[in-house]
């Protein structure tokens, strides 16, 4: 045998073990990946990603919420297209589109029952002008769909004369013990309070309850969602303003609650998180609670800001 041949021989030799050990070593890798990222039975995995972005047909992200199955599903606001989208939460991709024969006036926020039902809040109500306010019940597994009309038992005009009465905007709601609770969004002029109402989660016509207020200092509510034991409930929220007569000041933040007696949750301690921002504020309008005091939130697109779901940490709060 010459050099050459056994210098070939060695080689091929080498390379055959190395792509054996790359082979087994990625066998092993592919199934830890596969057991750390499969999800328990009837709930959504606790792992995410710091930052994820979303498709253009997401570019008004404006509600989300998962149901018990762990499926992630999420909702564009008014001017856009009738379509309820369900989205890997750690790839951003679209897995499944939902048309309903429903009108999307101004569809504002998402939240589920224990039953797997979605609820699709159709009250965004800029103007304050609206008289056909509705919460849409969609059964994913049926396709059934229902709906909840409802009024304001505090507003008269339609709309209210002043800015400082202009407070009947929606854009943030929860599901909880057979109820659904909304939480108003006051205008940027406003005095920022925040009112909290309740509903019938089930199919009718009804005035809503007006059963607590808050002022919430230097943001208007863009959307709500509670923790899995119901004991913390998250407000994501903004504000758009001028400083120094010309220079644009913008915030956003999470604001949780805590501590609070019953669905009396904005009688809770209040402590507020920061939510990354890139020269501007972005403009967060949703937020879903995964698990271990880690939510998702989601900002709308815009030309410099792309829309995206990040991952936010809660403070530790003590259980009910």
């Amino acid at each position: 045998m010459s050099f050459i041949t056994f210098f070939n021989f060695d080689r091929d030799s080498t390379f055959a073990l190395r792509m054996n050990r790359f082979r087994i070593l990625s066998f092993f890798s592919t199934a830890l990946l596969l057991f750390v990222y499969q999800p328990d039975a009837g709930s959504q995995s606790c792992h995410t990603r710091r930052r994820v972005s979303l498709p253009p047909q997401l570019q008004e992200v404006s509600g989300m919420t998962f149901l018990p199955d762990g499926s992630l599903w999420m909702l564009n606001d008014s001017q856009n297209p009738s379509e309820l989208y369900r989205v890997n939460p750690l790839s951003g991709l679209v897995e499944e589109v939902r048309q309903l024969p429903a009108a999307n006036r101004d569809w504002e926020d998402l939240t589920t029952d224990g039953s797997g039902r979605l609820f699709i809040g159709d009250f965004g109500n800029n103007q304050n002008k609206r008289r056909d306010l509705r919460i849409l019940l969609f059964d994913p597994a049926s396709s059934s769909l229902d709906s909840i009309l409802f009024g304001y038992p505090d507003q008269t005009d339609f709309p209210p004369a002043t800015e400082q009465e202009r407070n009947f905007d929606m854009e943030a709601f929860v599901f909880f013990n057979d109820s659904l609770h909304l939480f108003s969004k006051h205008r940027f002029r406003g005095d920022f309070v925040c009112k909290h109402y309740v509903l019938p989660a089930s199919p009718g016509s009804f005035t809503a309850q007006l059963v607590e207020s808050r002022v919430i200092p230097d943001r208007v509510i863009t959307g709500a969602a509670l923790n899995s034991d119901g004991s913390v409930l998250a407000l994501t929220g903004y504000n758009v303003g001028i400083r120094w007569g010309f220079l644009p000041r913008t915030r956003a933040s999470a604001m949780f609650f805590s501590s609070f007696s019953g669905s009396r949750f904005l009688g809770g301690e209040l402590s507020v998180k920061r939510l990354p921002k890139f020269l501007f504020a972005r403009q967060f309008e949703s937020v879903v609670y995964v698990c271990n005091n880690t939510w998702l939130v989601a900002n709308e697109g815009r030309k410099w800001q792309k829309q995206r779901l990040w991952r936010l940490k809660s403070p530790a709060h003590p259980k009910k």
